[in-house]
């Protein structure tokens, strides 16, 4: 599928879907628990359908309600199949397996969705017996080092069945709680999964992280496990964390907050087509690392009013967005707490007069593909002056005179889909961006296109 953008205004009310980070938690954890529990506002999107899946593998059941037809049974593998209109469905209904949770008969497939096999491999690690993990062919090729390295270091026999360091993989368990897992934890999913299998284990796991990244993330497992009563302790720096179990948890019923990833898009919308946009339902709490864009956009004169006790953010285009009154003139963004932000920031830093540079961005290299070399070669076809220095991505940006149209590739990425689609929004009149596998925009964001063209984006689609 091709989308193709071109400039356009918007204008009106959008609301962004349930986050897929507070989802698949809640998916999880739910499996887990003992009795039914209740999700409303949960993402419908193919990584929390292939989570859906996998748990019902190891012996939970997940309800989708009046949606049940549209996301039916089976594992959503495919970005091309539809997720249905399950955002009319708006609670999902879990029956744990409790104690009763068992290693899956046959591999564990995650689809396109490395949180799922993060979080779900520890967890079953927990049991004794053999399991498989892969996934689709953007999985099978991200490094699993890590997350091998530390159930050996913690007592399961893991290996790559490619013999490398990539899925499919699989261990054979139980881990062993009395080691302490020393690691480096840039990537934190595969922490979020070890503090959760914590909770099944007959003691207190620690963690020694040498180099913690993506830390929100962590603080956002934490606040869930005690919700259900799981003892978490981490400390300011995030290098050492300890979670004390067993703790058999009762079911629950909670409310999956907007996904501040998918905010991001229409924000940045908004402000490089000039446009005046209201996004509802904006999540205040704190748990996701990505309201950090509000805060840098604000930096440059970006006009974003965040009206808190709302929960809305009211976006306002027009105002010529520069770094001069920056020390030493030039945008300095730290990415390892929210780098899946770096595509929607790295496509507006061409609309910002002046430089801007972000820092720590390794850890964007390693999620659907290497954001940083991928933003790189799209941007620079459509006139972007942008270097990737390695361990810094630098935008000369020119409050984005020198940009033009092109064909750009999305790399399967749902947020390189999203990022350069926004993009096109901005553009001068005649000049129009395509972007090509843009159906891959479902794996957070269900039916983007649609939802935005209703405030004006005026996506055209090409099957």
């Amino acid at each position: 599928m091709k989308a193709i953008a071109k400039k356009s205004v918007l204008s009106g009310h959008i609301t962004v879907p349930g986050s897929k980070s507070h989802t698949i938690r809640a998916l999880i954890l739910a499996a887990m628990a003992d009795g039914i529990s209740h999700i409303s506002n949960p993402l419908p999107s193919n990584d929390c359908l292939s989570t859906a899946a996998a748990v019902r593998k190891i012996g939970a059941d997940v309800d989708f309600g009046n949606s049940e037809n549209e996301v039916g049974n089976s594992n959503e593998n495919s970005a091309e199949k539809s997720v249905g209109n399950s955002a009319g469905g708006t609670v999902w209904t879990v029956k744990g397996a409790g104690a009763g949770l068992h290693l899956p008969d046959g591999e564990i497939d995650v689809g396109n969705s490395g949180s799922l096999m993060y979080f779900l491999c520890p967890v079953l690690s927990t049991l004794s017996g053999e399991c498989t993990f892969t996934g689709d062919e953007s999985i099978c090729r991200r490094p699993v080092n890590h997350l091998i390295d530390a159930l050996c270091q913690l007592g399961a026999d893991a290996r790559s069945l490619k013999g490398g360091e990539t899925p499919p993989f699989s261990f054979c368990g139980p881990i062993d709680v009395n080691r302490t897992l020393v690691t480096e934890g840039a990537l934190s999913q595969y922490i979020s999964g070890f503090m959760m299998a914590a909770s099944r284990l007959n003691g207190t796991l620690k963690m020694e992280l040498w180099n913690p990244k993506e830390t929100p993330y962590l603080t956002m497992t934490k606040l869930w496990l005690e919700s259900v009563g799981v003892p978490v302790n981490i400390s300011s720096d995030f290098k050492k964390i300890s979670v004390t179990g067993p703790v058999p948890f009762k079911a629950f019923d909670r409310a999956v907050p907007s996904d501040w990833e998918g905010v991001a898009f229409p924000l940045i919308a908004a402000l490089i087509s000039d446009s005046e946009i209201v996004i509802d339902n904006v999540d205040g709490s704190g748990s996701q690392g990505d309201d950090k864009i509000v805060e840098v956009l604000q930096s440059v004169g970006a006009d974003i009013e965040w009206k808190r006790d709302e929960e809305k953010l009211i976006v306002r285009g027009g105002k010529a967005l520069s770094t001069k009154n920056l020390p030493g003139g030039e945008l300095v963004v730290e990415m390892s707490a929210f780098p899946d932000a770096i595509c929607a920031l790295a496509v507006i830093a061409c609309f910002i007069e002046g430089k801007t540079v972000f820092t720590d961005i390794d850890i964007c290299r390693k999620k659907e593909t290497d954001r940083i070399k991928a933003m790189t070669s799209e941007l620079t076809k459509l006139g972007a002056k942008i270097v990737d220095e390695g361990e810094r991505l630098v935008v000369y940006g020119d409050g984005g005179k020198a940009l033009h149209g092109g064909e750009v590739e999305s790399f399967k990425d749902h947020r390189i889909v999203m990022s350069l689609a926004c993009m096109g929004l901005g553009l001068n009149e005649g000049d129009k961006i395509t972007v090509n596998d843009a159906e891959w925009c479902s794996v957070t964001f269900p039916h983007f296109f649609e939802v935005m063209n209703k405030i004006g984006a005026n996506f055209e689609i090409i099957q």
